[in-house]
């Protein structure tokens, strides 16, 4: 039987977590940049930003929910302000903001206490690390994985906003098998999201790990989306890939 050779993690509730309820992050990220925009010489004024703009980010969730082609919030923002005759906007001012708009919300995301001894303990045993992430900003998900150190890990990193296609389309899998030159049965996928992650993997052929730390658990029931393994800690990880290994080596 084939051997799994490489894991994928998903990022967000799956190696960080948030640890304060996001509206009032939002709330601050929407201020910085609305901040940002005006000083830039937008002419919006920042204290009637959540009016104006409906709530930036909170806007961008509710349009782009379930949607498999992956809107930025870079060709979000630029529609919106353009919406509001703010036309042409200098993609610099857009960046900028951004920027400003993510080092608040960064500062939500908080390392899981296992994660980096997970990844040193695959790693050292000869498996390869990816990390497929569904994000609206290429540059945000980079930012908090280098805050946390995760970069040395992984061999490849592929994020939605970058490929322009959200998990669980099964191309966005391909793209990170193709960098390891495997097949999806060499392979195992570890994420929060059934939707996303574990659907995502199961589509593709990549045994699905559901990692349920994070998640508001279903009530009894036969969940639509079943995933081949189900762990609570990513500590549980390395001891779970050895009874596959053992299960498939029969």
């Amino acid at each position: 039987m084939t051997m799994i050779k490489v894991v994928f993690f998903d990022l967000g509730s799956t190696l960080v977590y948030s640890k304060d309820p996001w509206p009032p992050v939002y709330e601050r990220a929407d201020r910085a940049l609305a901040d940002s925009l005006s000083s830039s010489g937008i002419q919006i004024d920042p204290n009637t930003f959540q009016n104006e703009f409906g709530g930036f980010l909170g806007t961008y969730y509710e349009k782009n929910s379930g949607e498999s082609f992956e809107k930025t919030t870079f060709s979000f923002l630029l529609e919106t302000l353009s919406q509001k005759g703010f036309k042409n906007t200098p993609e610099p001012v857009l960046r900028s903001a951004l920027a400003a708009m993510y080092a608040v919300t960064q500062q939500n995301w908080y390392l899981e206490k296992d994660a980096i001894s997970t990844l040193e303990t695959l790693k050292s045993s000869g498996y390869h690390l990816g990390l497929i992430s569904n994000t609206s900003d290429d540059k945000n998900v980079q930012g908090i994985i280098d805050r946390w150190g995760l970069r040395q890990f992984f061999g490849t990193i592929v994020t939605s906003a970058a490929l322009g296609i959200r998990k669980p389309d099964p191309r966005v899998f391909q793209v990170a098998l193709e960098h390891f030159h495997l097949q999806p049965e060499s392979a195992a996928m570890v994420g929060d999201l059934l939707e996303a992650d574990v659907l995502g993997a199961n589509l593709s052929g990549i045994y699905s790990i559901w990692i349920t730390r994070r998640v508001n658990l279903p009530d009894e029931g036969e969940l639509e989306i079943q995933p081949q393994a189900v762990v609570a800690a990513l500590l549980q990880i390395p001891d779970l890939l050895a009874e596959v290994e053992s299960d498939r080596d029969e």
